[in-house]
């Protein structure tokens, strides 16, 4: 009974505005936030303070997603109480007023990590930032019903050599999964990182493929504070090691030159994915493991 209700509501939300693309993305500068970029450099690597919403943003109808442009470059989640798109009008930040009265907010705490699902180097004791670089680049892509956002990072000092690693987060029409794809673009192998922060308070869920999270992220910027949902799910053959380090669950991958992930995000404003249990349930269900 419970995997035919979540089937009525998931073909029900996939149907919603079918024939539209439930997508977008977001790329400009906080000086001429009217001009949207579809590509922006920087030899520095940091673009953080430059750039509105501190790097590229893409949305679908369920959530929003930001790579930090600087030497983080975690994956930041910007969340919304009823479906739609929000990223062209309110540019990540509504008013305290707007949030107040239905739109979405930055309820996400990424602090030091990963975030959720971004993507750093292992070089065998620890984590490596994808910096210094001689140059990182941010692009914006909308297309058919997809939109996606890619970070590539040039020169990344890796174990005595330099590597090119390339980012890629894709979101789908009604589909509140976005995957997050690493490239090492070199002929040698790295052990890339990636994983699921959390904060004191909250419930974590941990499975040998999957993380999920579900509570309240340290108040930052938004008008309140509102339960937030997370998940990250990996395939377990990609990775040979975990750690918790207090902060985030981080996954180590083997030696390779290619990952991919899934990730996905509720919060308790939401109607059907309003608690971690029904959050769960859902996700599980969309990626097809229950």
């Amino acid at each position: 009974m419970k995997n035919k209700l979540f089937l009525f509501l998931f073909l029900l939300q996939a149907s919603f505005l079918a024939a539209q693309n439930m997508t977008d993305v977001s790329l400009f500068l906080r000086s001429d936030s009217a001009t949207y970029l579809n590509q922006v450099s920087s030899e520095s690597g940091d673009l953080y303070r430059a750039l509105g919403h501190h790097g590229p943003a893409i949305e679908n109808e369920w959530l929003a997603l930001r790579l930090y442009f600087d030497k983080k470059a975690a994956i930041d989640v910007y969340s919304k109480a009823t479906p739609g798109l929000e990223l062209g009008t309110y540019k990540w930040y509504p008013t305290p007023q707007q949030q107040l009265e239905g739109k979405g907010a930055d309820y996400y705490k990424v602090g030091p990590t990963v975030g959720l699902g971004g993507i750093r180097l292992w070089d065998g004791e620890k984590v490596l930032p994808l910096d210094p670089v001689s140059n990182r680049t941010a692009r914006v892509v909308k297309e058919g019903s997809v939109s996606y956002m890619e970070m590539l990072s040039e020169d990344v000092p890796y174990l005595n050599r330099k590597v090119d690693i390339l980012v890629r987060v894709t979101v789908y029409s009604g589909f509140r999964k976005a995957k997050v794809e690493a490239f090492a673009l070199s002929d040698d192998d790295v052990a890339f990182v990636t994983g699921i922060n959390y904060h004191q308070g909250q419930q974590v869920v941990v499975e040998e493929d999957c993380i999920f999270t579900w509570g309240l992220h340290p108040e930052d910027v938004a008008a309140e504070q509102v339960e937030l949902g997370s998940a990250i799910f990996v395939n377990p053959d990609d990775f040979d090691q975990t750690k918790d380090d207090g902060n985030q669950h981080i996954f180590i991958s083997k030696p390779g030159r290619q990952i991919s992930l899934w990730i996905s995000s509720a919060n308790g404003k939401e109607p059907f994915v309003n608690t971690l249990g029904r959050f769960i349930d859902f996700a599980k269900f969309e990626m097809g493991l229950d």
